[in-house]
């Protein structure tokens, strides 16, 4: 779980991939707006591999670059919104939104929060670092993590999400030079992204079952909304 949420079972996971897709449809067009370059656009060629990884249909992903871009006369207009509060059991939760309704994103957050607690701007915020968040794998055999990260220029690294990976952890502002940088180090970038990390997590084992399943639950439902792009939850692990 640790410092963001993702669907553990398959057939959830098998379920959101279309929301997986639309979710990074509009990361890429959001980054567009900077120029349809990649080359000349850090942000656009970061979530671009991110795209590619996970086998975004070819021409979803040019569409998204020319919205994003105004290169089709559409006019594109996503903000961008942090709801904050606790998930069941004062799990602290950050959700992150892009939606081209303010309104009704808020509306649909105070339903969902229904059965933890919606807070105000700053109320869990405070327990969560904003960092560059790096999944790398090794590329060559014995490739060593932890130098990798020192000579990249990381702040720290973690387990990732899946076996034999590596969450390479930086300052937000060195998340593009630090990404660039591992390849030389012997590991594949497989996303690369800003988000938000607990600094004092809940280890799930002091829950009941029951009562990580209630949590469990919660964030699932978060998750499953359209406006919803990112989860960061207060759990370890």
């Amino acid at each position: 779980m640790g410092a963001q949420w993702k669907a553990k079972h398959k057939d959830v996971a098998a379920n959101a991939k279309g929301r997986m897709f639309g979710k990074l449809a509009k990361d890429i067009m959001i980054a567009a707006r900077n120029g349809a370059d990649p080359a000349a656009n850090a942000r656009l060629r970061l979530v671009l591999e991110q795209a590619r990884k996970v086998s975004m249909p070819k021409d979803t992903l040019d569409r998204a670059i020319k919205k994003g871009a105004g290169l089709t006369g559409e006019v594109v207009h996503f903000e961008h919104v942090m709801y904050e509060g606790f998930a069941p059991h004062r799990v602290a939760v950050m959700v992150e939104c892009l939606t081209d309704n303010v309104n009704r994103a808020a509306s649909e957050m105070r339903v969902l929060f229904r059965k933890g607690q919606l807070g105000t701007s700053g109320s869990v915020a405070w327990d969560f670092d904003h960092v560059g968040m790096i999944e790398a794998e090794p590329a060559t055999p014995g490739a060593d993590a932890e130098m990798a990260a020192i000579e990249a220029g990381a702040q720290d690294l973690e387990p990732g999400s899946e076996e034999g990976t590596t969450l390479f952890l930086t300052d937000p502002t060195d998340l593009d030079l630090v990404s660039r940088a591992l390849p030389a180090q012997g590991f594949t970038v497989l996303s690369a992204k800003l988000g938000y990390k607990p600094k004092n997590p809940i280890d799930p084992a002091s829950l009941s079952a029951q009562d990580l399943e209630e949590v469990e639950a919660f964030l699932a439902a978060i998750d499953d909304n359209d406006d919803v792009q990112n989860v960061y939850v207060g759990l370890a692990g």
